[in-house]
């Protein structure tokens, strides 16, 4: 099974990029490979958030749409994280009883395929 390419989020406003071969929303650690090979252990609510990407580039020059539609994608949220950012998404597993929920973006011509949002870095969720 291939590793599946990651960017962390910390709550601190860091991030690191590496490859998570399993992650599991039900419990409090898991490891990353790092870019240079080296494994850590990462403590699941240090994070902001986990988004699965294409690559590690992204493409900085991208024009955000937020029009997509997913079918079967669940209902249609927005998340605002205490630190202001917003993200828009689809999410069938929302509930403030775990630790987290995935999230497919809304912009589907982006870099992320899924986000797995931590609760406790959120501010505010919305059904849109």
């Amino acid at each position: 099974m291939e590793a599946n390419k990651a960017i962390l989020r910390f709550k601190d406003g860091s991030f690191v990029k590496g490859k998570i071969n399993s992650f599991s929303p039900n419990k409090k650690h898991f490891h990353l490979e790092s870019l240079n090979g080296e494994t850590v252990e990462i403590d699941l609510e240090q994070l902001k958030a986990i988004f699965f990407v294409e690559d590690f580039e992204g493409n900085k020059e991208r024009k955000d749409i937020y029009n997509d539609i997913i079918p079967g994608g669940g209902r249609k949220i927005q998340i605002k994280f205490f630190d202001g950012e917003v993200l828009s998404g689809y999410s069938q597993g929302y509930s403030t009883k775990r630790s987290g929920f995935f999230v497919i973006p809304a912009n589907t011509q982006g870099n992320n395929k899924r986000i797995f949002v931590i609760n406790s870095a959120t501010e505010k969720i919305t059904s849109m």
